[in-house]
């Protein structure tokens, strides 16, 4: 008894309800004192919540989706998990009148203990408060245990429960409850057997779930696959699975598999904001420049008024363009970079924020010199600055190292280079995606002088003047620095078909061959660029039908995933 203290009584429990309505508000303080509880607050707006919420501790919180123009449902239940007002002793129940997947996908991310679909049925309000009231007081023991993350003594409580014939209902939520703890304690071999043994007795989304993920948590890959296949093709478990999914790969180090995970889940949950973020790493892991920029640009939407809004999102914005705008020609870069002046003449609107970021835009202002062929003027800006981290953020000291690289600056770019990678380490996202990505980037700046805009130009120079093997250099590391970019792979066979014209490929232009091919091949093209690239693949005596095998057999479960994913 002194390790669990008793349950609270119903006459004392206390209940925010969080609405823009009046009515809801009535109905649902009605519905509570119908079942015993009068302890209730009302707010009508985001602000009067916390205000609320910083006096007093409530336990049940009712939080409404529409509630104000300054934030909406989402991202004040999000404030409120932060800030610990809501804690695993709090009940949380949702309401929406939208039924969107995707807000319901995000919702259920944030897991609160019920979803109420507006407008709201009286006699449904009443059922759920008895069965929400019911799981407080005859699962108290076993609640508390799950928030002290005791969950050996969950498991047994739980056990115990299922053998009681009077807590029937909650057996599902017991069995649940079991295969969690199990997972948390990394019993994954208990937890597949478990899990085994529940779908023989009846078959619930959640049991197969677990099923995987204990599977994939033993690298049983093999015995996943075919469940995997099944789960994404299911409404009820595909985001999950994607989920899973990416964080196996993740952990295996296979950042393309993992990217392309982590995009399917971002399109079916868009406002989790941390995914977003880790789907910006993978795309610069991956040298995705258009995935990056819409990665951040999804950022700065969903956090507008949320705890993660700053303005670093929208350097953030900028920063994604002006790396697009690099691998771009000419008249491509000036479209994006007018987007970026107008976006730095708003921020210049605010004096405040102009003062504090004038370190980091002197460094986007050197860049878009730098893009704009005013090298002059560019240097004028970083010739002041030295290769020393500056402040606390990566993106900064990031992007300052992108100007001194586009300036050739190399020795500060590498110095740079070193001591964010030594500032990272120990960061345990960073040192799985980001420490990786810089590796990647220093391996390229080490190697590479050039941005892939000055490699394009230098190698359309060197292919006019006749010099193919300076030509395939330049498109090579181009290529590298832009492994997307299906511009440079066409130009590469251009000057492959050259080289193969006076003597046979040798093994750094067939591989070079390879990627180009294989990208080319993987793209969607215009029906003109389709004949073209046929074209150079017959002139080169590319095996379509083996290119074909071998993009099936490496893109393997990610391809199988997605085919089911689509058609679902």
């Amino acid at each position: 008894m002194e390790k669990f203290p008793p349950p609270k009584p119903v006459n004392e429990l206390s209940v925010l309800i969080i609405d823009n309505q009046g009515l809801v508000h009535d109905q649902v303080s009605s519905a509570f004192k119908e079942v015993g509880i009068t302890r209730i607050s009302n707010a009508l707006n985001a602000y009067h919540a916390l205000r609320l919420c910083e006096k007093s501790v409530y336990d049940f919180v009712l939080i409404a989706f529409n509630i104000s123009h300054d934030k909406d449902g989402f991202h004040l239940f999000e404030e409120l998990k932060h800030h610990q007002f809501i804690s695993e002793q709090t009940t949380v129940i949702f309401l929406s009148a939208e039924t969107s997947p995707e807000l319901v996908n995000c919702i259920m991310e944030m897991q609160p203990d019920d979803f109420w679909v507006k407008p709201l049925n009286r006699k449904h309000i009443e059922d759920r408060l008895i069965h929400l009231i019911a799981i407080r007081s005859k699962l108290h023991k076993l609640l508390h245990c799950l928030h002290h993350h005791d969950y050996s003594t969950a498991i047994y409580y739980a056990q115990r429960q299922l053998n009681d014939p009077n807590v029937l209902e909650f057996h599902p939520r017991l069995r649940r409850i079991i295969g969690e703890c199990l997972m948390q304690l990394r019993e994954y071999s208990e937890a597949e057997a478990y899990y085994l043994n529940l779908l023989k007795q009846s078959d619930h989304p959640w049991m197969h779930v677990g099923l995987v993920k204990a599977l994939l948590k033993q690298n049983n890959l093999e015995t996943a696959e075919p469940l995997i296949e099944d789960l994404l093709g299911r409404r009820d478990t595909q985001f999950q699975t994607l989920d899973l999914l990416a964080q196996y790969h993740l952990e295996k180090e296979q950042y393309e598999q993992a990217y392309e995970h982590v995009k399917q889940a971002s399109l079916l949950a868009p406002r989790n904001i941390e995914r977003n973020k880790r789907l910006w790493d993978l795309a610069r892991l991956n040298h995705d420049k258009t995935g990056q920029l819409s990665a951040v640009q999804n950022m700065a939407r969903y956090a507008r008024n949320s705890i993660h809004d700053s303005p670093e999102l929208t350097l953030n914005v900028i920063r994604a363009t002006l790396d697009l705008a690099c691998g771009l020609s000419q008249p491509e870069a000036d479209k994006w970079l007018l987007k970026v002046d107008q976006e730095l003449e708003r921020l210049g609107r605010n004096a405040t924020l102009e003062s504090q970021l004038e370190a980091p835009l002197s460094v986007i202002r050197a860049r878009m010199l730098c893009l704009q062929k005013n090298k002059q003027g560019a240097e004028a800006i970083m010739k002041q600055k030295k290769p020393e981290l500056v402040g606390e953020s990566m993106e900064d000291n990031l992007d300052k190292m992108k100007a001194f690289h586009e300036l050739g600056m190399k020795e500060h770019c590498l110095a740079l280079l070193d001591k964010l990678r030594a500032k990272i380490e120990g960061d345990t996202f960073s040192s799985q995606v980001v420490d990786e990505y810089l590796k990647q980037e220093e391996i390229e700046r080490r190697e590479i002088s050039f941005t892939t805009k000055e490699l394009k130009e230098m190698a359309a120079v060197n292919y006019k003047e006749n010099r193919m093997l300076p030509a395939f250099n330049n498109l090579q590391q181009a290529l590298t620095l832009s492994p997307e970019n299906r511009q440079i792979a066409f130009s590469l066979l251009k000057v492959l078909v050259q080289l193969r014209k006076k003597e046979p490929l040798n093994d750094a232009q067939t591989q070079a061959l390879d990627r180009a091919s294989r990208l080319l091949w993987q793209e969607h093209l215009p029906a003109s660029q389709v004949e073209k690239r046929d074209e150079y693949f017959a002139l080169l005596q590319v095996d379509t039908a083996a290119l074909e095998h071998q993009l099936d057999d490496a893109e393997g479960l990610a391809a199988g995933a997605l085919n089911a994913l689509t058609n679902a």
